[in-house]
């Protein structure tokens, strides 16, 4: 595959990391941490996974398909930790992290 089979999954990875730092950025500013440690902890664990999903489509590497299987397992499992929150940055990662699995699982 080349980088125009890749395009919209590289968009959806970029975009879950960016909004899962930030998720996780703004969890260390509430006021019970410890209640957001499980989710601070997939937000940081969804964004390096996803950069390096994007970075290896974008290379063409044989094993993006198989790095974005596991970014995909990942993505679920942060957005179902960020839909138990009731903030705003929790949401806006819950969904984007759907959109990446989403696109991840078309890659497959």
């Amino acid at each position: 595959m080349n980088y125009d089979n890749y395009k919209k999954c590289i968009e959806a990875c970029l975009t879950c990391a960016s909004l899962c730092n930030n998720c996780a950025s703004s969890c260390l500013q509430e006021k019970d941490v410890k209640m957001m440690a499980s989710c601070i902890q997939l937000d940081m664990e969804c964004a390096a996974l996803c950069y390096a999903a994007a970075q290896l489509m974008s290379l063409g590497s044989t094993k993006a398909i198989s790095v974005c299987k596991i970014c995909a397992e990942l993505c679920e499992a942060c957005a179902a930790e960020c839909s138990k929150h009731d903030n705003e940055h929790c949401k806006a990662c819950a969904a984007a992290c759907r959109k990446c699995a989403e696109a991840c699982k078309k890659m497959m």
